[in-house]
């Protein structure tokens, strides 16, 4: 079987089973990079193969992206060609970072840096919400009910649909930017003059505005998703509501964020202090 015919086949697999076009897109590539680097046609791949590609070019990622890389030949092997080159391979264990957040006060100036209305209310909704960046861009005018002051996100991560509480400082301005594309004919909530955006569109945004605002910290649309449930978290919100409104299938994913609370942390004393100052 020749690569792209191979290629297409997983791809066609892929859209069958409803993964996310980032599934599909990371499934793909990593397997064109394993026919890319063995120069193989994909029957003639061994389990010696993956171990060779892994020592050479994939063995310095982060533990998240090795085990990405092999879950995505498993998945392409086992579905076109029954068999899984990658058995026996240890998988290396996931690394525990601390997400990376932005303080009450960060936030704030992030949000003061905004110079564009219709940016500023879309970030303000992100974070507010903490919506992954798949979820803003999908969201529709439809799924917004000002009555009962909720929203739904459909069809998120894990192909789950979840509640939301629409901010009431943001609602009157979400008010007319329903109105405005309910006006225009337009079924999401957030559109450019291209149509639908694209995430590159609102990472794009919100780069900009960090940097506008003397942030020095990395910060990506994940980072306000990460500061809502830590701040959350640190207004004594509890984990497992915190869990329901990221949309997290487990209470682990979710539990990251009790290591980041570095507002709490900082209001820790030291036994020092009270030895002293009793």
């Amino acid at each position: 079987m020749k690569k792209d015919e191979f290629i297409e086949k997983i791809k066609i697999e892929l859209k069958i089973s409803k993964n996310s076009k980032y599934t599909i897109r990371n499934y793909l590539r990593a397997n064109i990079e394993l026919l890319d680097f063995c120069k193989k046609s994909p029957e003639e791949i061994t389990n010696e193969d993956i171990k060779k590609i892994l020592a050479e070019k994939i063995s310095e990622r982060e533990s998240s992206s090795v085990i990405l890389f092999l879950a995505a030949i498993r998945y392409a092997y086992l579905s076109i060609l029954n068999k899984d080159p990658t058995a026996g391979i240890k998988r290396p264990k996931k690394e525990n970072r601390i997400a990376l957040v932005l303080t009450k006060g960060e936030i704030k100036k992030f949000m003061e840096s905004f110079q564009n209305k219709k940016s500023k209310l879309m970030v303000s909704f992100i974070y507010s919400c903490g919506f992954r960046v798949s979820e803003i861009i999908n969201l529709k005018v439809r799924d917004l009910d000002f009555n009962e002051k909720i929203g739904y996100v459909r069809q998120a991560k894990g192909k789950k649909d979840r509640l939301f509480n629409i901010p009431s400082f943001l609602l009157e301005e979400l008010k007319k930017q329903y109105e405005k594309q309910k006006q225009k004919n337009q079924e999401y909530l957030f559109s450019g003059p291209k149509g639908k955006l694209s995430d590159r569109n609102i990472q794009k945004i919100v780069r900009i505005a960090a940097k506008r605002a003397g942030i020095e910290k990395p910060v990506h649309t994940h980072t306000l998703r990460h500061s809502f449930a830590t701040h959350l978290l640190e207004d004594g919100v509890d984990i497992r509501k915190i869990q329901l409104l990221l949309g997290h299938s487990d209470l682990s994913t979710t539990q990251i964020y009790s290591h980041v609370s570095t507002e709490e942390l900082k209001k820790i004393p030291s036994p020092i202090d009270k030895l002293y100052n009793s």
